[in-house]
């Protein structure tokens, strides 16, 4: 039988800790998707649309700030929060934006 060094080990569990963190960040994702969109097109609803993404400034900050936030508490937000300030499609500063989650999120729950 051949004995692998202790390094290749090592880094196969890393791997393998990895592929997991990897995967379970998969499935959240698809598994709070859709409540995303349902909060974001709620905060979307009425404001004007930006000509090259048909979507609001901030539309796509909003989606990946929410997405994060949720994979790392595993909950909504609540209150007041700032969005970072982004670029464009055309490399063009977009300010940062406050959003009151209480208000945009109402009864919207995360799935179990």
């Amino acid at each position: 039988m051949c004995a692998l060094p202790e390094k290749s080990i090592t880094n196969a569990v890393t791997m393998g800790k990895e592929e997991q963190k990897s995967l379970e960040r998969n499935r959240k994702k698809t598994l709070y998707q859709a409540t995303i969109e349902q909060i974001v097109d709620g905060w979307a609803s009425g404001k004007p649309v930006l000509e090259s993404t048909g979507k609001p400034s901030g539309y796509y900050r909003l989606t990946n700030y929410l997405l994060q936030y949720i994979i790392a508490h595993e909950s909504l937000p609540k209150g007041i929060h700032t969005m970072p300030e982004g670029r464009d499609s055309f490399n063009k500063l977009e300010p940062s934006f406050t959003v009151d989650f209480d208000s945009i999120i109402g009864k919207i729950t995360l799935p179990v």
